[in-house]
């Protein structure tokens, strides 16, 4: 590979080979103890220092500049040449050389370049069939440090890069449903249902041993009579995106966290934290997208417990404060606690029965620090990369006053017209978080290649 500078993104060309290469072992349980540990540390150091929208949401068109630059790795004039020649593709709007394209225009165009174009160009994002899509938590719970921002643009980047994405909304206040334009009616039309028939189903298994040894069957409520008849996908809506989906969130989603200790309380057995990936695998959600992005309350709650155990890869936000710091190190020490607790009661129950253990694993687990202000929080955070070591992004979001006003628009930057801004602007306000999902691609696609290499090393096992 060439090491001279070019104009293409850092998300074309990642070489899953090499990503997997890049990635550590897999995390388990125990290696939240470590990040922990460092960063009790490192709030000791650091404390020595002094540290202490109305209507329908629609997407934009984008430019022959954009589409060229960020979306197609295709030089200008031929993209023109190729629409030329091809009077059945996309046009685009506008006239002259300034045509402008939807992102359905642009899905369409990647196909046909895929197909016709150059060989060893990354026209479409790789994704290997038969594996089912990486699920990726982004969680930390404290607010404010831009974990609804961070979910909401890799999942536009995801979706610019060609993947099929969902997004689910886990947290009550709905803020990435507003971002994504879903209307949640109550909380039937949100992660609910999934959580109330997962249960449904094992009280169903439980009632059916009560009845077969002549006890009389626990009770079965309405609630959990309609949640059989709920599937995943019925609960699932298009966004105004057309290649990412919501499952929205609103207000009495908070429930489930009152409702959920509740149900395990009468059954004791129900392994509460596997509700939502069960209801994903159950009604083959993984099998549908290529990547699932679950944005989390800013709590170790019941939604996020099960967001987590859901997540292949989990993405943890903080701004280079003190605070955050800290926060973000007991954040990992109650994951360490929540886990390794669950590990030890399950296995315990496993080994009395002669069952195999389980245990919680990821593939990856990355803090990324966001709002960065390189000219004031340098040293900071530089401070917190060397506690936290492998379990940092090497790139740190920037603040821009393109972010800012994005923002306060309930928009994505992507959504945001170049033409609003100096381009050099809108350059360096979308490199953020170019450069974030950059990182965040090279994990799954590393994820995704190991998946592979063991499925290869159990099948030449079972043939030797």
């Amino acid at each position: 590979m060439s090491s001279g500078k070019t104009d293409t993104p850092p998300y074309f060309n990642i070489d899953p080979a090499r990503a997997a290469k890049r990635l550590h072992e897999p995390v388990d349980t125990a290696r939240f103890a470590k990040a922990a540990a460092f960063a009790a540390r490192g709030r000791q150091d650091l404390a020595e220092r002094g540290y202490a929208p109305d209507g329908r949401k629609r997407l934009r068109r984008f430019s022959t500049w954009e589409v060229c630059r960020y979306l197609i790795p295709v030089a200008p004039a031929h993209f023109r040449r190729v629409l030329l020649k091809n009077p059945d593709l996309p046009q685009g709007t506008g006239e002259g050389n300034s045509k402008w394209f939807s992102l359905e225009d642009v899905l369409r165009l990647r196909d046909h370049f895929a197909t016709e174009g150059a060989a060893g160009r990354e026209y479409r994002p790789w994704r290997p069939e038969g594996l089912p899509a990486k699920i990726i938590a982004v969680a930390n719970f404290k607010g404010g440090v831009g974990k609804t921002s961070t979910a909401a643009h890799i999942a536009m980047s995801a979706a610019l890069d060609g993947y099929k994405v969902l997004v689910v909304d886990l947290d009550s206040q709905g803020s990435m449903t507003s971002i994504m334009g879903g209307q949640v009616a109550d909380e039937w039309s949100t992660a609910f249902p999934l959580m109330a028939k997962d249960y449904a189903l094992a009280l169903q298994d439980e009632n059916r041993v009560r009845q077969a040894g002549g006890q009389a069957p626990l009770p079965f409520d309405e609630t959990l009579t309609e949640a059989l008849k709920i599937n995943a996908r019925d609960l699932i809506q298009p966004t105004h995106w057309p290649n990412i989906d919501l499952l929205g969130a609103q207000l009495n989603l908070y429930w489930a966290e009152f409702q959920i200790p509740v149900w395990r309380m009468g059954l004791r057995g129900w392994p509460l934290w596997d509700a939502l990936n069960n209801g994903f695998q159950a009604d083959g959600i993984t099998d549908n997208y290529d990547i699932i992005i679950l944005d989390t309350p800013p709590a170790l709650g019941y939604l996020t417990i099960n967001a987590l155990a859901a997540a292949d890869i989990l993405l943890v936000p903080l701004g280079a404060s003190f605070l955050e710091f800290d926060s973000t190190g007991r954040f990992f020490d109650m994951l360490y606690s929540t886990f390794a607790s669950i590990e030890d009661g399950e296995n315990a129950a496993r080994r009395r029965e002669g069952l195999p253990e389980m245990r919680f694993e990821w593939d990856a687990v990355r803090a990324i620090i966001t709002r960065f202000d390189a000219g004031q929080q340098a040293d900071l955070a530089n401070v917190i990369q060397a506690y936290f070591g492998d379990f940092m992004t090497t790139y740190r979001q920037e603040l821009t006053a393109m972010i800012g006003q994005a923002g306060e628009q309930v928009n994505g930057i992507y959504e945001a017209d170049y033409r609003e801004f100096n381009r050099d602007t809108y350059v360096r306000g979308r490199e953020t978080f170019d450069r974030t999902w950059a990182e965040v691609k090279e994990l799954v696609l590393g994820s995704w290649w190991r998946d592979l290499e063991m499925e290869k090393d159990e099948e030449d096992q079972e043939n030797g």
